[in-house]
């Protein structure tokens, strides 16, 4: 029942996200954005300041979990179970004899559901490449934690705390210190709540690992792909999240594959302090990372995500082939955001990023209002239904490509029913809250929706939104097509928009720009096409957008030397407006 309730919550609590604040956003700004703030600040500040290295991991490439704290365990899927092997040998089970040194058959042999954990904190636990089915079936009825009754609950324990943040816990998959070319797969059957549990889990580093399952069900869908037998066993070949975690810090994910899920890839809030390096978070039909948990939801310290897809979110996988299906969002009776939250605070990095095709928001920060700031450098938000990317609070991109093509998919022959340009498609939504500073610098906009750029009422007397760099295309509006969308709207009285050596074109009411001296009101020249699953955002050789930007170190340092690709800038006579630099 503890289950059931809880799923019921999450539905409860998915469902509230659907009405969040973005719809107050969804009126018809098309026929308000009259852009009346036009202070064209012409600030020319020439600033040099050469500290212009934004990226901010200062994270050692080097393997932590080097084994030389706590115990090594070893899971192979010819070892033995606890009876058989120690778990202590990278060995197969010789076939007879107790207590041999062997290594376990399954990862619930150290953490046994309902059991005694073999596993203790500061061990480590390396899996073998192979394919391990985990949930109720087979020996796992052998487990206390384990009845058809309730399969849901036959899932391995939290994984108990490391000794500290330099010696913690570790789940690795075999060649996790060598590229992790062939990671274990890890996949759900009969239903459990989640495959890895991070409940109160305190130092922890999970890598290298394929988490999955072997259906193409999605949770509650309202067409043909709900998930059979919900509430009896057998359930089937599905589980329900990849990675749930509350009340955790100091927890690295790496190396991680997390996909196919029918409610969530990774479901987890109340975090301090996560690393999410080189994971993929995609096809769960849902939501891809879902902060919204029971109760407060609020994170603190950093939450960092570097080199992170999440795509695909909202759409079933089908199984096998991996292919995107049955996409579904809001009206449907799905959700669809590739990343959301509840309130929060925390640092919020992202970094090397693509969030792409999620069927809501993107990138949903709006409830950022605890404090903290939001960094997003060299990350490509694109083909998302709503909003690329929507934040509150402070707030700094850098380096990124936003392309706004909301109705991405309108008549695929993947999408069931998806709310095309939800929150009318602005690019980029920004509130302020009790912040006064958002900048964006050296970032590639492209929009079909309302806006490229709506600044909500949310904000006190000394917001300013500061723009360099930046190279803005937008197109005819999906949802009013009788005009093209606007190039940025304010709801907010006191806003300071600080625009200039930005190049705007395709956009309705352009007879307001230039809005600072140096701007260029003209077709800035992309490479295209601007259609399909990666729009060209790239500057053709004759763009007017080359070497007329504003220099690299200028104001203060906010102009980087490496663009979105991470090549150096400036190449040529000088720096080059957008996310990339020409070389």
């Amino acid at each position: 029942m503890r289950i059931e309730i809880a799923i019921l919550t999450l539905a409860l609590l998915l469902a509230g996200c659907s009405n969040d604040s973005s719809s107050s956003n969804n009126s018809d700004a098309g026929t308000s954005d009259t852009d009346t703030d036009t202070d064209a600040d012409t600030d020319t500040d020439t600033d040099t300041d050469t500290d212009t290295d934004t990226d901010t991991d200062t994270d050692s490439d080097e393997p932590t979990c080097t084994g030389e704290w706590g115990t090594t365990y070893y899971v192979r899927e010819d070892g033995g179970d606890a009876s058989q092997c120690t778990g202590l040998a990278d060995a197969a089970y010789p076939g007879s004899g107790a207590d041999q040194p062997c290594a376990f058959n399954h990862p619930f042999v150290a953490l046994p559901p309902g059991g005694t954990a073999i596993l203790q904190g500061g061990d480590r636990l390396i899996i073998a490449d192979g394919s391990y089915m985990m949930g109720y079936g087979t020996e796992a009825s052998t487990y206390p934690g384990c009845d058809s009754s309730f399969a849901w609950d036959c899932m391995m324990p939290p994984i108990p705390d490391g000794q500290s943040a330099d010696e913690p816990t570790c789940i690795v998959g075999a060649g996790w210190n060598d590229g992790c070319s062939d990671p274990p797969e890890l996949y759900a059957v009969n239903r459990p709540w989640s495959v890895i549990d991070l409940t109160g889990s305190d130092n922890v580093r999970v890598e290298c690992l394929e988490l999955t399952d072997h259906s193409d069900c999605v949770d509650g869908h309202s067409g043909s792909l709900a998930c059979p037998n919900w509430y009896s066993y057998p359930h089937g070949d599905y589980g329900i999240i990849g990675v749930s975690a509350v009340d955790s810090s100091h927890v690295d994910l790496r190396n991680l594959n997390i996909h196919g899920f029918p409610h969530a890839g990774v479901h987890a809030g109340r975090l301090t302090d996560w690393t999410l390096e080189k994971v993929r978070i995609s096809g769960n039909g849902w939501v891809g990372f879902d902060g919204d948990v029971d109760g407060d939801d609020s994170n603190s310290g950093t939450i960092r995500f570097d080199q992170v897809e999440i795509s695909w979110n909202g759409c079933g996988e089908t199984y096998p082939g991996g292919a995107p299906t049955g996409c579904w969002s809001q009206t449907a009776g799905g959700y669809g955001d590739g990343l959301g939250t509840g309130a929060t605070g925390a640092d919020w990095i992202f970094e090397d990023c693509d969030i792409s095709h999620n069927t809501s928001d993107g990138l949903d920060l709006l409830y950022h209002d605890q404090g903290g700031t939001i960094t997003v450098n060299r990350v490509r938000a694109e083909g998302n239904a709503g909003n690329q990317i929507k934040t509150m609070g402070e707030t700094h991109i850098t380096n990124s490509v936003v392309v706004g093509n909301c109705a991405y998919f309108e008549g695929q022959s993947f999408t069931y029913d998806v709310d095309n340009c939800r929150a009318a498609g602005n690019a980029l939504s920004i509130s302020f809250g009790s912040s006064s500073s958002v900048t964006m610098v050296n970032t590639s906009v492209y929009g079909e929706g309302d806006c490229l750029l709506l600044i909500d009422d949310s904000c006190g007397a000394t917001a300013e939104f500061i723009s360099r760099n930046n190279v803005f295309v937008g197109d005819t509006d999906f949802l009013q097509p009788f005009e093209s969308t606007c190039f940025y709207y304010s709801e907010c009285a006191t806003l300071n928009f600080d625009q200039d050596y930005s190049i705007v074109d395709g956009t309705k009411h352009d007879s307001s720009c230039p809005w600072g001296a140096d701007d260029l009101c003209e077709d800035p020249q992309v490479v295209g096409p601007l259609s399909g699953d990666a729009f060209g955002m790239e500057l053709d050789a004759a763009s007017p957008a080359l070497d007329n930007g504003l220099d690299v170190g200028a104001m203060v340092g906010l102009i980087p030397d490496i663009d979105f690709l991470s090549l150096p800038r400036p190449v040529g006579g000088g720096v080059d407006r957008g996310a990339y630099e020409l070389q």
